[in-house]
């Protein structure tokens, strides 16, 4: 009878060790999942600049200091990474990562980004009056779970005009956000390099 005992509570024990240990184990994957950043453009991957470099920020943890022009008040602070761009003239370039806590969290967020920088333009207007702002609809790219490009154009009477390049773009949890600009208007935009740019952030999320 003591022995019998004696087995049932190993057993028990054994099964209660084994599930706190696999508990464990979740907890510490999806820790991890968590505080590790998502892969990163380089200056390599953006639409080359004719007379200069492109210097690469380090990625960091958060949101920038200022957010990306038209995407003020969308992006979470939990969750995001960035890392900033610049060149020796006007042109730089950001890129905001988020890893959501799931596949819908991350849908959803990437909807709101396009429809805040589809809006863009005329919201600027509404502040800027006797300015002139446009914007385009670039298209899709094929990417994983899907991107999509736009343009945006804004400026004000004597005073340099610029333009802006927006890739969004998912991967399972994660959407990542890659924001181009400079001075000059839609025509002058690289979108066909920006579209390989847009499809490399993609790729690059979860290597």
């Amino acid at each position: 009878m003591f022995r019998r005992t004696t087995a049932r509570t190993t057993a028990v024990l054994a099964a209660t060790a084994a599930a706190a240990t696999a508990l464990v184990l979740t907890a510490s994957t999806t820790s991890t999942a968590a505080v590790t950043a998502p892969g990163f453009l380089t200056g390599a991957d953006l639409p080359p600049h004719p007379g200069s470099a492109w210097y690469t920020g380090k990625v960091t943890k958060g949101l920038p200091e200022h957010a990306p022009f038209c995407l003020d008040g969308v992006l979470p602070a939990t969750g995001s990474w960035h890392r900033v761009f610049s060149t020796e003239f006007d042109t730089g370039a950001d890129q905001v990562s988020v890893r959501t806590s799931s596949s819908a969290a991350a849908v959803k967020l990437a909807a709101a980004l396009e429809r805040k920088v589809a809006a863009c333009a005329a919201d600027w207007l509404r502040r800027s009056p006797g300015g002139t702002a446009s914007w385009q609809d670039y298209g899709k790219v094929t990417v994983e779970e899907g991107a999509h490009v736009y343009g945006v154009h804004t400026s004000m009477p004597e005073s340099e005009p610029g333009v802006h390049l927006y890739g969004i773009g998912r991967d399972g949890s994660t959407v990542t956000v890659v924001k181009w600009g400079q001075m000059g208007n839609l025509s002058h935009a690289p979108v066909s390099a920006f579209k390989k740019t847009t499809v490399r952030a993609v790729n690059k999320l979860n290597p």
